[in-house]
């Protein structure tokens, strides 16, 4: 650029400052109802207030009145439909979970009573979850055996499910959603293909016929119970899993009596004093958060508030995440005190729902009813369903789990997220659950917090014939500015990253000057930040830039700041750290910044440096 192309550069506005109290009340309001969920009663007289209150915490007041006919035969034909699925799932899980089976079937006649009432999805069908059931079996099967010691086993269940509602509710309750956020898409997959795995291994002992089998979940425990029981396999209960439709009464293992007659009270059961209540807590947490934010990303994987709002896009609605939380948790905590375990959202029976034509949770109030109707007359022809079956239809389920199509692709876009999923399969196959999920959860914390401690800096160039900025590496054809360098920081500075930055920024320029040495170019002047992508910056971000001004200013150089954020200015301007720069030295725009650089060297105006008698070269 020229001196003619010199235009007088924008001044950059300092946005006027906010009393703390009202800038604490914004943040909180964007952490904490970023959806503006009190909007719909501004200007509403106090009766209006009080019925969009109830339409908000009980959505069917809302859509009930506007019911017609025609939703419920489409609701009565998806509700038969899910019922149909419901019944052999919910015997199988519960046997996952090494409950009663008959517990599988109250938990599809309570909880989604609970949800058509407060839940807002039109599509999600209410359910027990595999993964869930796996949880239960595995964390409480350490401490009590549920074959030598049923009735206490059962108690802390249903405890863990109180706690796990609890646990949900509360998050919804206080508009906590995002800590499910934590649970990434990397991480579920592995997540879920290891628990799957695990699944499908522990249901050899049903296909087999073998009694006796290990109560770890790990591989290698429970291969070595496969094989060293090799002399009890029963051939005959392989074959019958391949095909049970054709040979479902020749087998000799059954699940037992199921008995007449709806969910009786549990109340009583809830095992409050027990010396293994910090492991029912533990074990409602961890599932609890599982059956809310199981898959966010991937279709295969969602299940319970993911579940709701994917189904809910393809019909142009709005799912309020927290409102399903609340729903989710009432509906295991009314499940706890009526002999329900556990139940979330399952993919499976909500794309059969979705796929069967339903209008609204009606559906769910018909699966209910169905469920009623075969608790009370239609149980005793369960009596001779087989474990084989039951091992067949949870292994088909679990293998659908396992999506190494998603694990090729993690590979390709994301190396680190590949990882990520890897250790959570390898930490559920070779450890436990929990061992996969802590394994996962912290890696990508790790993850996390590797972005924010070493956050990326560019150099940038010029896009020819034009006045953009873009990074050398992406653009090769960008020019660098000659005496300039141009740097962008791509994240907030923190204290967490202070101290790299500021080395960073100096091996920047440490790097730029030798460069120009070996190329005989012209000497460094100006180092241009680019801070646009800087959304924040507290006191140890200050204070770094702050070191960075004086060690440029020792160098001979000059720093120059471009494109600052709103916020930061705002901080720059209270530290005082804009007058310590000079405001004439601070841009709104890189493009502007150059050309007041390349002003100053054309017209050789001496460098501040050189006017403090700091310069250590003899260039311009």
């Amino acid at each position: 650029m020229g001196n003619a192309d010199y235009e007088c550069p924008r001044h950059v506005e300092i946005p006027p400052s906010k009393s703390f109290f009202k800038a604490l009340k914004s943040s909180l309001k964007e952490t904490f109802f970023p959806d503006d969920p009190f909007r719909q009663f501004k200007n509403q007289p106090t009766s209006r207030k009080l019925v969009l209150g109830l339409q908000h915490f009980v959505p069917i007041i809302e859509w009930a009145p506007r019911y017609t006919f025609d939703f419920f035969k489409s609701d009565l034909i998806s509700g038969i439909t899910i019922a149909s699925l419901a019944v052999p799932q919910g015997i199988s899980y519960a046997n996952l979970a090494n409950l009663p089976p008959i517990i599988g079937l109250y938990s599809s006649f309570v909880p989604p009573l609970v949800y058509a009432m407060l839940g807002s999805s039109k599509d999600l069908a209410v359910g027990t979850l595999a993964v869930a059931s796996l949880l239960i079996s595995s964390m409480l099967g350490k401490v009590v055996s549920p074959t030598e010691n049923p009735k206490l086993y059962f108690q802390l269940a249903l405890t863990s499910t109180f706690f796990a509602g609890a646990f949900q509710a509360s998050l919804g309750f206080l508009r906590l959603g995002f800590v499910v956020d934590f649970l990434s898409h990397a991480t579920i997959v592995g997540f879920m293909g290891g628990a799957a795995t695990v699944v499908c291994l522990q249901q050899l002992k049903g296909v087999l016929g073998l009694i006796h089998f290990t109560h770890e979940t790990d591989v290698i425990s429970v291969m070595k119970s496969i094989f060293s029981q090799v002399h009890k396999w029963r051939w005959e209960t392989a074959v019958l899993g391949c095909c049970f439709l054709f040979f479902l009464l020749l087998t000799r293992y059954f699940i037992g009596h199921l008995k007449k007659g709806l969910n009786p009270p549990s109340v009583s059961d809830l095992a409050f004093g027990s010396p293994y209540l910090s492991t029912a807590i533990k074990t409602g947490i961890v599932t609890g958060v599982i059956g809310l934010a199981v898959g966010p990303c991937v279709p295969q994987y969602l299940e319970g508030v993911a579940v709701g709002r994917s189904f809910a896009a393809f019909k142009n609605y709005h799912i309020d995440g927290n409102k399903e939380m609340i729903a989710f948790g009432m509906m295991n905590i009314a499940g706890s005190c009526t002999s329900c375990y556990l139940t979330g959202g399952p993919f499976s029976r909500t794309a059969v729902n979705f796929n069967a034509g339903c209008k609204t949770a009606v559906s769910n109030i018909v699966m209910a009813t169905a469920v009623m109707f075969t608790l009370l007359f239609l149980t005793p022809l369960f009596h001779y369903t087989p474990l084989v079956v039951l091992s067949a239809i949870i292994m088909a389920a679990m293998l659908g789990l396992i999506d190494y199509e998603a694990v090729i692709h993690l590979w390709k876009v994301d190396k680190v997220d590949c990882i990520v999923c890897l250790g959570a399969y390898f930490g559920v196959v070779f450890g436990s659950v929990e061992i996969g999920l802590v394994i996962a959860v912290a890696v990508s914390l790790l993850r996390v917090l590797l972005f924010v401690a070493r956050p990326r800096t560019f150099a940038l160039g010029n896009i020819p014939n034009s006045s953009i900025y873009r990074s050398i590496d992406q653009y090769p054809v960008a020019n660098n500015i000659p005496g300039v360098l141009i740097l962008q920081i791509d994240a907030p500075i923190y204290f967490a990253n202070a101290n790299y930055l500021r080395e960073r920024i100096s091996r920047w320029i440490y790097e730029e000057e030798d460069k120009i040495k070996s190329c005989g170019q012209t000497s460094l002047h100006y180092v241009i930040l680019d801070i646009g992508t800087v959304g924040s910056i507290d006191t140890s971000g200050i204070t770094m830039l702050e070191e960075v001004q004086k060690n440029v200013d020792r160098k001979g150089l000059k720093l120059v700041i471009a494109n600052p954020r709103s916020e930061v200015i705002k901080k720059l301007d209270k530290s005082k750290f804009i007058e310590k720069i000079g405001q004439e030295w601070i841009y709104l725009t890189v493009a502007e910044a150059v050309s007041a650089c390349n002003f100053t060297l054309h017209t050789c105006k001496p460098n501040p440096g050189e006017i403090d008698g700091n310069r250590h070269d003899d260039s311009v």
